[in-house]
């Protein structure tokens, strides 16, 4: 049996969810927090350790702000122009961009920043994506690791230290660039956030005829080069009240658009814009973990006091965990087919990574599925 938040609506199957004695979750505990947050000491802090990495003599840029173009990142260039900065922005090519994703990267642009794209090498990346999925269930492997290693290399490349990231996952700290020593990446650090799923890049030598000289996007500079140019980080998620829709309005205020509909998997139509591979990614985490996009959202929205957790399990029924047909009007077989994959592989591949245990099955132990090819879960709340 699944365990959820009492307080929320997220499985205790989730990756470093924890409850409590009152069966509370961690992340709950950590919004409720926010109350204690001196958000106007946070924010002379953000002035201070931004001070101490501003160029007054406009001789480089003062920080790099990755970005995809979507809500968030947008929201973080209008801060940092906001503040008197001058940004350097990078974006690591998503692996299958939408239309609607490079129209708002066009319109971030437009903010009045630098901005520089690397496109990874397309073909070798459909054998990442490929590789990814199969191995590790997560078909956005090389994206999740490229919008990290891609900004820290132009960070070395373009001697700009301060790399300005959104919101800290883990929601505890500002980042090494608030540490009053030792306040430099290493390998270590970057490699926590940086999304490798227990894949080392260095494991790929060798398949596909991927070599590694095809790797260099998705591998760190040397701590060496770390240190030589001082490249640290700060989430500016732990400085400024975090919050996905007030970010979204910010975004759209400054030419920001959004979906004309819901996304499908999600519950909204003003997140997960960019890449057409994002519906298997929230798919897979469905069928591991028992929870998508759906459950993020509602969540987020419970914590806030926007929905009860009665509605949001409503909504979570109705919405998560839809076999992911098509994304952003794009089918799935379109979506597979740079991968080299057929829709009946895909679906194989699916029912290796589910959790069994959390879905209902027949007598003889199969996945019971319906018209759609979506499961159901054995429960949706406490017993």
């Amino acid at each position: 049996m699944l365990k959820y938040c009492t307080r929320c609506v997220m499985p205790d199957t989730k990756p470093d969810l924890h409850l409590d004695e009152e069966g509370v979750c961690n992340a709950c505990r950590s919004y409720e927090r926010r109350t204690e947050v001196d958000w106007d000491a946070r924010h002379a802090e953000l002035l201070g350790v931004l001070g101490k990495y501003r160029r007054p003599d406009g001789a480089n840029w003062d920080c790099i702000v990755p970005v995809s173009g979507g809500k968030d990142s947008t929201y973080q260039v209008v801060r940092m122009l906001q503040l008197g900065l001058n940004p350097l922005c990078v974006t690591s090519t998503t692996c299958d961009l939408s239309d609607i994703g490079r129209k708002n990267i066009e319109n971030l642009k437009r903010l009045g920043v630098d901005y520089i794209e690397m496109t990874p090498n397309p073909r070798i990346r459909a054998k990442l994506n490929r590789i990814g999925l199969t191995q590790v269930g997560d078909i956005s492997w090389p994206e999740h690791v490229g919008i990290f290693t891609i900004p820290v290399r132009a960070a070395v490349q373009y001697n700009v230290p301060l790399i300005i990231w959104g919101e800290n996952s883990q929601n505890e700290y500002g980042g090494p660039a608030a540490a009053a020593e030792n306040n430099v990446l290493n390998r270590r650090w970057l490699e926590e956030f940086g999304g490798l799923l227990g894949m080392r890049v260095s494991d790929l030598i060798g398949l596909d005829g991927i070599e590694a000289r095809h790797l260099i996007p998705y591998s760190y500079p040397s701590d060496e080069e770390l240190a030589r140019v001082g490249v640290t980080g700060l989430f500016l998620g732990y400085y400024l009240p975090w919050d996905g829709l007030s970010n979204a309005l910010i975004a759209q205020a400054h030419g920001f658009t959004t979906y004309h509909r819901m996304v499908e998997g999600s519950m909204v139509s003003y997140e997960n814009l960019d890449n057409h591979q994002t519906g298997i990614h929230d798919y897979f985490k469905f069928l591991k973990f028992g929870f998508g996009r759906a459950t993020d959202l509602a969540c987020l929205h419970v914590r806030r006091g926007r929905l009860t957790r009665q509605d949001a399990q409503d909504i979570v029924r109705r919405l998560d965990g839809q076999f992911p047909w098509e994304y952003l009007g794009k089918s799935l077989a379109d979506i597979l087919d740079p991968l080299d994959m057929s829709v009946d592989e895909f679906i194989r591949i699916c029912d290796k990574f589910t959790n069994k245990k959390i879905f209902l099955r027949d007598a003889a132990g199969h996945l019971v599925k319906d018209r759609h090819g979506n499961l159901t879960k054995i429960n949706y709340d406490n017993a």
